[in-house]
């Protein structure tokens, strides 16, 4: 059983964002949006964590902190900014009391954020689940997965005349 884990993925046909509630006595996933159903292969869910993504069936997952990057980056960024405003108006303390709060910041949000489960190839996140047998992000598992995606984009590109396959919005 699957208690209290939380799915969010794209669908692999509308490529709409979906959330699940995995469960055992739900066997299959289904899109809100299209209503595609795929079946979850219960072998795959063990005491509250995957071997395998429920989306795709890849067994490249890696661990990451549930926390958007994009709002890290800017908390640094701002930390940046503020310091060299210190800097400039030669405010020596006050400069360091910035970058050394900034710092605090992303410690106690480092410590205080959960982690979360991401496939590489579909981008699935498994919030609340454990996560004994999973490893940080790869950059040589990353690489190979964007590699392959690109390999098919290029591959329906051929097929469809030389243009990229175009998408419209009643699709």
């Amino acid at each position: 059983m699957i208690c209290g884990m939380k799915l969010a993925f794209r669908c692999p046909r509308c490529e709409k964002l979906g959330h699940a509630l995995p469960t055992a006595e739900t066997p299959q996933l289904t899109c809100v949006h299209c209503q595609a159903t795929w079946e979850v292969p219960q072998e795959v869910v063990e005491e509250n964590t995957v071997t395998e993504c429920l989306v795709c069936q890849s067994k490249d997952l890696f661990v990451r902190k549930d926390f958007p990057q994009r709002l890290g980056v800017l908390l640094v960024v701002i930390g940046l900014i503020a310091s060299c405003y210190a800097w400039y108006r030669h405010q020596l303390f006050l400069t360091f009391g910035i970058l050394f709060t900034t710092a605090a910041i992303d410690v106690i949000l480092y410590l205080l954020v959960p982690d979360a489960l991401v496939c590489y190839r579909c981008g699935a996140h498994y919030r609340r689940c454990k996560l004994r047998h999973h490893e940080g992000f790869s950059l040589e598992t990353h690489e190979r997965y964007r590699q392959e995606l690109a390999r098919q984009k290029q591959d329906n590109a051929r097929a469809g005349g030389g243009r990229p396959p175009q998408v419209s919005e009643t699709d």
